[in-house]
């Protein structure tokens, strides 16, 4: 879900080749971006979601790629499951309030 959310902002921003799109993207929904993105939400988050999030984050994986840390590996599975739940819940505009925090966040850092 968070992807999907990433490539559709990124489409939207400006007309660039499709290799460039796929970079910039791979840099956005990394495990260390996304544990970055789940910091910047998590105090924003409800009762039910951080326990969402926490149970996702202390899922066992099958294991964790070579260039990721553990913990950002485990955040940003995490993160992936509160989307997820979100989605699946129907609650498109909580999704929406909380990417829009994430992408307040990363654009207050770039400046």
């Amino acid at each position: 879900m968070f992807d999907l959310l990433v490539r559709s902002e990124l489409v939207c921003e400006a007309n660039r080749p499709v290799n460039a799109l796929h970079k910039t993207a791979s840099t956005k929904v990394c495990a260390k971006a996304q544990a970055k993105a789940m910091n910047i939400i998590m105090p924003l988050l409800d009762e039910d979601e951080l326990a969402v999030f926490k149970r996702g984050r202390n899922a066992h994986t099958g294991g964790i790629p070579k260039n990721q840390s553990s913990a950002d590996y485990h955040y940003a599975t995490g993160l992936e499951c509160l989307f997820g739940w979100l989605y699946l819940k129907g609650r498109t505009e909580r999704i929406t309030e909380l990417y829009a925090a994430i992408s307040r966040a990363e654009a207050d850092i770039d400046e």
